[in-house]
């Protein structure tokens, strides 16, 4: 199995395009400790020839130019047209995990996966009628089901702690639900396994039990402090009110995690104002001194 890093930060990517909070400004000014990065998301093959992309980022054009393996392949027996991106995996329906899809329009044979909730969540908004249904179709996965969305590589969803997109939240919201909205997702291939959980509100006891054993953890890295965004005077949400777990805190994902029977751990899904992107931060000696990484584009991963 090989896992390809396209995008390791969240939403806005880093740095935001109208962002000069402390992180965001060692970039505009051109800091080495730094990389820019765009926004979530991984792809993932068995075979090296069919891929998955898992999330479908605002940037995914770019994303693909700066990744020779997901590419339109140079080869004689090939038309015009060719991707090896065969199918796509979506874990929620927030936008930068959906406007992507609308990169794809470019009669492209591809398969939609996502749970029931999501693709209605598609059905309901005209635009993604661009994805001609001829070409483009969609397949409701259902939770705790393993299915092979490209060869060789098995795929199962399951429910972990999130909410609905902010675009469909109400005046109340529930954080921290379990169901077809926010989902993980555990890849297998060879008997390797990894599991890509960009999105949690919380690491529950069955969330443990679910990646016990796997080779490769990717997880929601989005703050690392809770009410970060408000510290660097950039909104007023915590990380838990937009349905991401911090990392730091008496019951923050470091410490949540920390005994987790897994192998590599990686913080992926990064919010611009989080310090673990500064290479010399404390912040980030503190995730590398419990065993943790830090995402970063075109990193490649063979769990």
């Amino acid at each position: 199995m090989r896992v390809v890093v396209l995008g390791s930060a969240a939403g806005g990517g880093y740095p935001q395009w109208n962002c000069r909070c402390r992180v965001c400004a060692l970039a505009w000014s051109g800091d080495t400790r730094v990389a820019v990065r765009t926004q979530s998301s991984i792809a993932a093959t068995a075979d090296g020839e069919h891929w998955l992309l898992i999330n479908a980022s605002p940037d995914l054009r770019q994303q693909i130019i700066d990744t020779p393996a997901v590419a339109p392949a140079a080869m004689a027996d090939v038309s015009s047209r060719h991707s090896p991106l065969r199918a796509v995996l979506l874990t929620n329906g927030d936008v930068d995990h959906v406007a992507g899809l609308l990169t794809l329009r470019e009669r492209q044979p591809l398969t939609l996966h996502a749970t029931g909730e999501v693709l209605q969540v598609l059905a309901d908004n005209p635009i993604f009628g661009v994805l001609d249904p001829t070409l483009v179709a969609r397949r409701a996965a259902r939770l705790d089901e393993t299915f092979e969305p490209v060869p060789g590589l098995s795929v199962t969803l399951f429910a972990v702690p999130g909410k609905v997109p902010l675009y469909l939240e109400g005046e109340s919201v529930d954080v921290g639900s379990e169901g077809e909205m926010t989902v993980g997702v555990r890849l297998e291939a060879r008997g390797r396994t990894a599991h890509y959980i960009p999105g949690c509100a919380a690491v529950t006891e069955r969330l443990r039990e679910r990646i016990a054993g796997t080779d490769l953890l990717l997880f929601d890295g989005t703050v690392f402090e809770d009410d970060e965004m408000r510290q660097a005077g950039v909104g007023e949400k915590t990380g838990r009110r937009m349905g991401h777990l911090p990392i730091a805190g008496s019951d923050g994902s470091l410490l949540a995690l920390a005994d987790a029977d897994v192998g590599r751990r990686i913080y992926i899904h990064i919010n611009n104002t989080n310090p673990i992107l500064i290479e010399d931060s404390p912040e980030r000696r503190i995730v590398e001194e419990a065993g943790w990484e830090v995402a970063r584009d075109g990193m490649e991963l063979r769990p």
